[in-house]
This record gives structure tokens, sequence and C-alpha cells, in this order.
């Protein structure tokens, strides 16, 4: 067989330039990913450059979009229309763009409670639903809507059946009062509030969205890489039509 140079590749030669296991390269032509190799007449498998650099592409959008969604978006530039491929593409994009702007209400959230105590959450702390709502300064009736939405969920008495605020649901009480102030919706509320319920003070709240953070520049960078193993994919695929 000839060398990488020539532009025919063996399936261990995609694998590790791919960086991936020879199975996994033949999962992935399995799956659509990677279009269907030649074979030698001794049944080996002939790869191209467009087989490796489908590879690459499914391995950085997999970091990027996740390994479901990379298949679909690979396999779609094997096949016309080319539109509906770039269209899932750019899904992968919007998708992305959604989460940032999650980030960036959460950052805002944070600011908003930066006053509000949310650690040292003590027994005593435990209340009734009046106790509660005039310590907030809010009707009954608004931690009755936030119980329906699920934001703030109380248990029951046991016995009378009543509605009684434990520290910990006190705590996010308090923390969805700031956040109303400060102009959050409900609807956001329900992705905001399991992340701020898990900090024990600004500096986990902090530490959580700097992560965040790290983690959809990580994913964002992934896409760009992917996008241009697409890019010769289809540079490749054209030169060879």
């Amino acid at each position: 067989m000839r060398s990488l140079n020539s532009g025919v590749l063996r399936t261990v030669d995609v694998a590790r330039r791919a960086g991936c296991s020879v199975q996994q390269v033949r999962n992935l032509e399995r799956d659509g990913v990677l279009p269907p190799a030649a074979r030698t007449p001794a049944g080996y498998r002939v790869h191209t450059e467009v087989h490796l650099h489908s590879a690459l592409a499914y391995r950085a959008l997999a970091a990027g979009a996740g390994p479901v969604e990379a298949k679909r978006i690979v396999r779609a530039f094997h096949r016309p229309p080319l539109a509906e491929a770039l269209a899932l593409l750019d899904a992968a994009h919007a998708r992305l763009d959604a989460e940032r702007a999650r980030l960036r209400l959460a950052r805002e959230a944070a600011g908003a409670i930066a006053d509000e105590p949310i650690g040292e959450v003590r027994a005593s702390d435990a209340m009734g639903v009046a106790e509660l709502a005039a310590a907030l300064g809010v009707r009954p009736s608004t931690l009755r809507h936030w119980h329906a939405e699920g934001l703030v969920v109380p248990d029951r008495d046991p016995l009378r059946g009543t509605r009684r605020y434990s520290p910990a649901q006190v705590r996010d009480a308090r923390i969805v009062h700031q956040l109303r102030l400060a102009g959050h919706r409900i609807a956001p509320l329900r992705t905001l509030l399991p992340e701020l319920r898990g900090a024990r003070g600004a500096a986990d709240v902090a530490a959580a969205l700097a992560a965040r953070d790290a983690g959809l520049t990580a994913r964002s960078l992934a896409l760009l890489e992917g996008a241009a193993e697409l890019g010769a994919v289809l540079s490749l695929t054209r030169a060879e039509g």
C-alpha cells in the first residue's frame, strides 16, 4: 500500500491520526460518519483524506455538541442537500449561544444576591407560610405561586398538614426574593436555582460560573475545529467529484 502522502490510508493510519482506535474507525464507518471505504482485492479497507477529516470532524464536534449530534452533523455532510447539513451545524452553535445567554443571566443573578447570606443556615430558621411571607415582605400568595412553579416547595407537617419551610427552603426563598426584586423571571429561575442552591457562599457561586464559562469556551473551540474539518471534507469531496 502506498504511503500517507499518497492520499491512501489504512484503517490504522486513520485511527492514529484521528486519535481513536481501529475499532472506533470501523464503527464510525458503520454508522455513516465516514463514507464507505473501498476495498483491496484482499478485502482490506482503503481510506482517503476524506475519511480522516470526517473522523477528525466527529471527534471535535463530539466534544462541542455531544456524540449523537456530532454523528448527525457529519453524516449530513456526506449527502445532499448541503443546506440541511449547514442547518444542523448552525443549530449546534445556536444551542451554545443560548447557554452563554443563560450564563450571563446567572452572573447577573450572582450579583443580585451578593448581599444575601446564602450560607450558615440555622435550624431555628424554619418558618411557616405566614412567618416567611412577613420576613420577606411578600404576600402568602406569592409563596404559593413559587410553590406552584416549583421554585420553593415547602414540606408538609405530617400531623397538621400545614406547609412548613425548612431552613434550606427559607434560604431558597430569600434567594428567589432577591432575584425577583432584581427583575428575573420565573422560568429562568428554575434553571438557576439548583446551581445557586448548592453554593455555600459568593465564592462558590463565582467558581461554579467560572467553570461553566471555561466549559463553554472549550466547546466553542471544539465546534470551530470541527467546522474547519468539515470544510476540508467538502473541499476534498468536490475535488474528487
